[in-house]
C-alpha cells in the first residue's frame, strides 16, 4: 500500500514540475499539442536535425526554423467544441 502512495506522490510531483506530463483533467487535444510542441522544440534545438529538414524541404534553415515556430502555436488545429450532451453538469 505504501508503494502505491509513494508512486502517486511521485506522479503528482512530476505533474507539477513538468507541464507536458499532464494530469487527470488533461484533454486529448492538450496532450497531443504538448507532444507536437516538444517535437518541434527538439527539431529546432538540434542543428543537425534542422539542417536535414532544410535540405529535405529545399529551404534555408532560418525559414524552416520560423515555419516550425509558427506551427507550435496550434500544432493540432483549434480544439473541438464540446457538444452539450457531453458536458458534465
Amino acid at each position: 500500500m505504501a508503494d502505491k502512495l509513494r508512486a502517486q506522490q511521485q506522479l503528482e510531483q512530476l505533474q507539477t514540475r513538468f507541464v507536458g506530463v499532464g494530469h487527470p483533467d488533461t484533454t486529448k487535444h492538450e496532450w497531443l499539442s504538448n507532444i507536437h510542441r516538444d517535437t518541434y522544440t527538439t527539431y529546432i534545438g538540434h542543428p543537425a536535425m534542422l539542417e536535414q529538414f532544410a535540405i529535405a524541404l529545399n529551404e534555408p534553415q532560418h525559414i524552416v526554423k520560423t515555419m516550425f515556430i509558427e506551427k507550435m502555436i496550434q500544432p493540432c488545429g483549434p480544439p473541438k467544441e464540446k457538444d452539450l450532451s457531453e458536458q458534465e453538469f
